[in-house]
C-alpha cells in the first residue's frame, strides 16, 4: 500500500504537524509506504502563478494516482482550512482523489473551530473526487504539547486514541478498496469473452 501525506502548515513547526507525523509513523509500523509531502516543500511563485507544469506538482500528482490513501492535515485559520493549502489543491485535476481513500486531520485553537473540516475542507475534496472520506479528525491545540530539544510532542491521551482508532479505520479503508482494472487485462478479457446475440 502507498499513501502521500500532504502538511497543509505553511509554519516550520505545528500541531497538524505533529499529527501527520504520528500518523506517518503509524501506517510505517503497518508496512505502508508513506511519502510525504508539506505545502512548505512547494516553490511559493508556483502556487500563487498556478503553475500546473511545475516539477513538484507534477511529483505530487503522479504519487497521488499511485497511492491507495491520502491523509491531509491543515490547521485552521478564520474558520477554514490553510489558504496555502487551497493554492495547491486548485492545481490538482478534477478527478486526483478517484478511488482513494481520504482522511483528513485538522488543528484549531477552540472547538468553535471543529466544524472547518466538514464545512469547508470536505466539498474541496469531495469536488476532487474522493473514493472515501473518512469524518477526519479535529484537534484542539491545547491537546498537543511540543517536544523540547530532541523529545517528542506529546498527545492528550484522549487525542492519541482517537487518532489511532482513525489510522485503523483509514488502514481497513484502504485494504478493502477495489483495486482499478488494468485496461490491458480488461481489453484481453473483452477480446477473449465468447458473446452471443
Amino acid at each position: 500500500m502507498l499513501v502521500v501525506s500532504l502538511g497543509g502548515s505553511p509554519s516550520q513547526r505545528s500541531r497538524s504537524g505533529v499529527l501527520l507525523e504520528r500518523s506517518q509513523r503509524w501506517l510505517q509500523e503497518q508496512g505502508v509506504e508513506v511519502v510525504s509531502y508539506r505545502i512548505r516543500d512547494f516553490p511559493a511563485e508556483d502556487l500563487l502563478h498556478a503553475r500546473f507544469d511545475s516539477p513538484k506538482v507534477i511529483d505530487l500528482l503522479q504519487q497521488i494516482e499511485n497511492a491507495d490513501g491520502v491523509v491531509i492535515a491543515t490547521p485552521v485559520y478564520k474558520a477554514s482550512f490553510s489558504g496555502a493549502l487551497k493554492t495547491l489543491l486548485d492545481l490538482l485535476p478534477e478527478r486526483a482523489l478517484a478511488h482513494k481513500v481520504v482522511l483528513p486531520i485538522a488543528t484549531g485553537g477552540s472547538i468553535a473551530h471543529m466544524l472547518a473540516v466538514d464545512y469547508a475542507l470536505k466539498p474541496v475534496l469531495s469536488a476532487l473526487k474522493a473514493q472515501e472520506m473518512l469524518q477526519g479528525i479535529f484537534a484542539v491545540d491545547s491537546q498537543i504539547a511540543y517536544g523540547e530539544g530532541s523529545a517528542q510532542a506529546q498527545l492528550a491521551p484522549e487525542l492519541e486514541q482517537r487518532l489511532n482508532e482513525y489510522l485503523e479505520l483509514f488502514f481497513s479503508a484502504m485494504a478493502r478498496r477495489p483495486k482499478p482494472l488494468d485496461p490491458n487485462v480488461l481489453n484481453e478479457r473483452l477480446l477473449s469473452a465468447r458473446w452471443s446475440i
